[in-house]
């Protein structure tokens, strides 16, 4: 009688132990069951990011081919009222679906599929029609990279074309010990990309320039007793105190 309880004991507690070992994976992210569908990342040309739909724009026009941005004996500055300049508006300009964004005076200008310095050609022309020699900046404002996995949930703005994924996972706070240097998942549109940053030669040639809309998984290293006494130590300390007590009260 002593000896079944023993066994059923301990057949109870390597149950919860493999249901432990099981589940401590279920926070894992974009797994990948056919490994053709895992693409290894290559050396990219740089490249200017284009406009894209749902793209906000930011938006300055200056006369005279921008001289008030340098304005180097700040005399320009002294006819401008201090209340004025501080409530000019700075809004965000958006691309709608057909690829099309309003702009003041202008109105509706179609620029998708053209890069910044396209754009600004084009609405320096336009501008041209009430401006002396306008001068114009576009600026992206919402290009960005999502960062999930063992560096938490993070996103990062692309303030700079070209950042490459190791200046994401640097803005991103790094790579902690809680990483895999050797599997850090690039999710771009339909396709899956894994790099490997634990060596220098994967570095080299695991370095990609990141694109807008990119996701960027790092996986956790996996501690499965840990784990598995944080998500069933409750359970296990209560069948403990229970085999425990029938222990004793058997031996009586």
């Amino acid at each position: 009688m002593k000896y079944a309880l023993q066994m059923a004991c301990q057949l109870v507690l390597m149950a919860v132990l493999l249901v432990s070992c099981a589940s401590y994976k279920q926070n894992i992210m974009f797994r990948v069951t056919d490994p053709a569908q895992v693409t290894q990342l290559t050396a990219e040309a740089e490249k200017n990011y284009v406009v894209q739909k749902n793209d906000l724009l930011k938006l300055r026009v200056y006369t005279s081919d921008g001289e008030l941005i340098i304005d180097p004996d700040l005399k320009l500055l002294k006819d401008i009222p201090p209340q004025v300049a501080s409530i000019r508006p700075d809004p965000d300009y958006l691309v709608d679906l057909n690829g099309v964004a309003k702009f003041p005076m202008i109105g509706e200008l179609k620029i998708e599929g053209l890069t910044i310095r396209q754009a600004e050609a084009i609405l320096q022309k336009e501008y041209a029609k009430f401006y002396t020699n306008p001068f114009v900046i576009l600026q992206y404002a919402n290009k960005r990279v999502v960062v999930l996995g063992a560096l938490g949930g993070q996103v990062i703005p692309l303030l700079n074309e070209n950042v490459t994924l190791v200046e994401v996972l640097a803005l991103s706070t790094g790579l902690s010990n809680e990483s895999k240097a050797h599997n850090i998942r690039v999710l771009r549109g339909e396709q899956i990309m894994v790099a490997d940053l634990s060596t220098f030669e994967g570095y080299k040639k695991n370095n990609l320039i990141m694109q807008p809309g990119d996701v960027v998984y790092v996986e956790p290293i996996r501690r499965p007793a840990s784990e598995a006494l944080r998500d069933y130590g409750p359970a296990i300390s209560i069948i403990t105190s229970l085999t425990t007590l029938l222990v004793v009260l058997v031996s009586l």
